[in-house]
């Protein structure tokens, strides 16, 4: 997809033939549905019970990500490298991703019903924690932020859908079981697009061609070891908390993500200035593509393992 958004990257003029973007929103609400029909409602109750979870899950995404990045706002600071740290702080303080958290967790077989109750709560919460964090270091341009418009997005392409695949669960439950694989691929394709679409528009932007080379290695060597580090610290907690083998999953995925659509909202009202929005989104852009390149391949990995203790 990085190569296909390269070479023949979808442009703003294909939309009179086919709305990519339009595409994907569809698709991520029919994620949603799905999971919705797989769901039980007494499950989803039960699970709120499951408190350890999901604080993990929520620390992990507000504090300790943050935390992790302020470590280093002593050596940036005053220096010309201060914006770049800006910038990965910025990527710190989003919420986590949803429909790669939910999908990379059904594919690993962890708990998916708390991968989604942490990954709606997640966007959520951030509408407030993400400006929160932000504002101790950049003035919001309040007069942007539209937060009516955020909450109306998450309602209509996370929470709706699921609440409709609640309803239809008793009569659809069974024929999504059945076309289970199906679906899995369908799931797939839905981030696989996501992931062309970003690049696309990157590569038609020349993102990567206003950032110096050094500072591109900066920025793509510190979010990596971020990731490694969150996912880490969180698999270690978890396991000290005694998680059963589905909720460390859970934890450790959903709690390492974050949101490139989430990201590329927030640039655009956090006041950030016109020259310094692809810096802000290029450690976002980064981030959001290894962990989708990396989770994928350990959630396949972690299933096949799976797969061969039942045998």
């Amino acid at each position: 997809m990085v190569v296909a958004g390269r070479l023949i990257p979808f442009r703003d003029n294909y939309n009179q033939y086919f709305n990519l973007s339009a595409f994907i929103d569809w698709g991520i609400a029919a994620i949603f549905l799905l999971y919705g029909l797989k769901l039980n409602i007494k499950e989803i109750v039960k699970d709120i019970s499951n408190w350890k979870l999901h604080l993990l899950v929520q620390c992990g995404t507000f504090i300790l990500f943050p935390l992790l990045v302020f470590l280093f706002y002593g050596f940036a600071k005053d220096t010309s490298y201060y914006v770049t740290w800006l910038s990965i702080f910025f990527l710190a303080s989003l919420p986590s991703t949803v429909s790669s958290s939910v999908v990379m967790v059904s594919i690993a077989k962890g708990n998916v019903t708390s991968a989604i109750f942490n990954a709606s709560i997640s966007g959520i919460i951030g509408i407030v924690m993400t400006p929160l964090l932000m504002s101790f270091f950049v003035q919001p341009d309040q007069e942007n932020i539209n937060q009516s418009e955020i909450i109306q997005q998450l309602l209509l392409k996370v929470l709706l859908p699921i609440i409709l695949g609640l309803l239809l669960n008793p009569i659809l439950k069974n024929l999504v079981t059945k076309y289970s694989r199906i679906i899995a691929e369908f799931d797939k394709m839905i981030i696989l697009l996501i992931v062309y679409e970003s690049f696309s528009e990157a590569f038609t932007q020349n993102v990567f061609a206003s950032v110096a080379p050094k500072v591109f290695i900066i920025i793509a060597v510190s979010v990596i070891a971020l990731f490694f580090s969150v996912y880490e610290i969180l698999k270690f907690i978890s396991k000290k908390l005694q998680f059963k083998r589905e909720d460390i999953i859970t934890a450790t995925f959903c709690g390492s993500k974050k949101s490139l659509v989430h990201g590329s909202l927030f640039v655009m009202v956090l006041g950030i200035a016109e020259d310094q929005k692809v810096l802000f989104l290029l450690p976002v852009m980064i981030y959001h593509s290894f962990q989708l390149f990396y989770v994928s391949w350990l959630a396949n990995r972690i299933e096949k393992k799976s797969q061969l203790r039942k045998m």
